[in-house]
């Protein structure tokens, strides 16, 4: 993956439509036995391969791609987000004037940022910016111990009101105890989870003793969530690691979904085209209408230069997927890759409708300021530029380009209204940044 880093930023986040909506299903009933709205809370995923997860402001849990990575279930995963709840209902969070600038977002390209080659332009080199985002993590709360058993506690509650096992939370702190002993992790500075964190044998003998008590202990997990979670697991690990990598852990002699889904990943990040299409093919034959698999066939071919190949696994994905937003963007960005004119009315359409659902989405902003600008529409693709850049918390460029957008706009109109809306985010932004130096 290529990562456009902000001064600010530390982590790359990582969206992607299959991910965000298993990870909502997982954590929906979590959420609501803490007594929160699952509209007003997010799981996010972070691309750091690093195992830990943590709130940083707001009703937002971050999740490393590395715990998934390290987890074995999908129980597992909801037990570190029970866990996770439990600091945003303690109010273990320290509001920040500037929580916007700390989890400013900008969104990645979920495969490789071949579409910036795929577009045929050096502007598109903004291509790179399509399924993931940027978040300055930088400002981690250091929990302290007392918090993290307050935790432990309310994470042990929300998992029992769900009617979920505690089985998965004692299993991940066994894995972590495991991690400590194998390779002899120190509680230092230098090791910010294990230094914030209480003892992990001693979060094992408090929370056993709960968990085997709850009448849930025995609750079976949901097989289709948990096969779902294998999927994910795979596609991330093939995503995020050398494929070499992918190749040892996924080998050829392995058939099953998640095996394909991690060796297409594998092979399109190093280029071997025919190998990428034959594991997506194989998977479209066992399940020929799931928009996930026809969505990796189009990103494989369009970011392989091939973007008029695209379009029917892309638009089939787009209408499959209930148009989801990141899903319909890709689909929006072939259309205009083909560099066909007939396209663009098209790729406008999907691409408004990608935006009223997904405000966040940096790339697809990007795209329409591209179909403003070829129709001549300046002041429009002005005010689809300041949307990217304030995303991308750009703020100098975003208010150029507002004031821009709003001198050329019919004044009242919508459009307007909004251009001057970033003018002000972006002069208020760029206040406080001179503040705080």
């Amino acid at each position: 993956m290529t990562l456009i880093a902000q001064p600010a930023m530390a982590q790359s986040i990582l969206r992607d439509a299959e991910t965000e909506a298993l990870l909502h299903d997982m954590a929906t009933p979590l959420i609501r036995a803490a007594g929160l709205d699952p509209r007003n809370v997010s799981v996010v995923l972070v691309g750091d391969m690093s195992i830990n997860a943590f709130v940083a402001g707001g009703q937002a849990v971050y999740i490393n791609a590395g715990l998934i990575n390290e987890a074995g279930s999908a129980l597992e995963v909801q037990g570190v987000i029970a866990h996770e709840l439990g600091h945003i209902t303690g109010g273990h969070v320290i509001s920040d004037g500037g929580s916007r600038e700390a989890q400013g977002i900008s969104i990645l390209s979920l495969l490789l940022g071949g579409i910036a080659a795929a577009a045929g332009s050096g502007d598109a080199a903004m291509g790179v910016i399509m399924a993931g985002q940027q978040a300055a993590l930088g400002k981690y709360l250091a929990f302290s111990r007392g918090q993290e058993a307050s935790a432990d506690a309310a994470g042990a509650e929300y998992l029992s009101k769900a009617g979920l096992s505690g089985r998965g939370s004692l299993s991940f702190f066994k894995r972590l105890q495991n991690l400590e002993m194998r390779y002899g992790f120190t509680r230092n500075a230098d090791s910010e989870f294990y230094s914030t964190h209480p003892m992990t044998s001693d979060r094992i003998t408090t929370l056993q003793d709960t968990y085997e008590k709850d009448p849930s202990w025995n609750a079976p997990a949901d097989p289709e969530l948990e096969g779902r979670f294998k999927r994910v697991k795979a596609k991330l690990f093939g995503y995020l690691s050398e494929p070499q990598r992918t190749l040892q852990v996924y080998p050829e002699t392995m058939t099953d979904v998640p095996a394909r889904y991690a060796r297409a990943y594998a092979f399109h990040k190093d280029a071997r085209l025919d190998k990428a299409l034959a594991e997506t093919d194989a998977l479209l034959t066992l399940a020929p209408n799931d928009p996930y698999f026809l969505e990796l066939k189009g990103q494989i071919l369009l970011e392989s230069g091939r973007p008029g190949e695209a379009l029917p696994m892309l638009r089939r994905a787009t209408q499959l997927s209930n148009f989801h937003p990141l899903i319909a963007t890709t689909f929006g960005h072939a259309l205009i890759a083909t560099e066909d004119p007939a396209q663009l009315g098209e790729a406008e359409q999907v691409l408004r409708a990608a935006v009223s659902r997904d405000r966040e989405n940096p790339f697809a902003w990007y795209q329409l300021g591209v179909i403003y600008g070829m129709k001549g529409d300046l002041p429009r693709a002005r005010l689809a530029s300041a949307e990217q850049q304030a995303l991308q918390l750009n703020y100098p460029q975003a208010l150029q380009s507002a004031q821009t957008a709003q001198a050329g706009l019919p004044t009242g109109s919508p459009d307007w209204i909004r251009a001057g809306d970033i003018a002000m985010e972006a002069r208020a932004a760029i206040e406080q940044r001179k503040k705080r130096r």
